[in-house]
């Protein structure tokens, strides 16, 4: 998932995705253990697309707290 299209989903639709993104990276790492998956880079790509949801979160958090202050 590209920064854009993070960038254009709701606070509520971020933290869905992430948490969504979190069980779709322990499935895949869990059955790659078992045995390789048929493309590893899967992995890969969604430990960056957590990452980047994350950074998206973090980033209205502070955006929302510094409005507050």
């Amino acid at each position: 998932m590209k920064q854009s299209l993070i960038a254009e989903l709701s606070t509520a639709e971020v933290k869905e995705k992430l948490a969504e993104e979190r069980g779709n990276y322990t499935k895949l790492k869990s059955s790659h253990a078992v045995s390789p998956i048929e493309n590893p880079l899967k992995i890969k790509d969604s430990r960056k697309t957590i990452a980047r949801l994350s950074t998206e979160l973090n980033k209205r958090m502070s955006q929302e707290q510094a409005s507050k202050a």
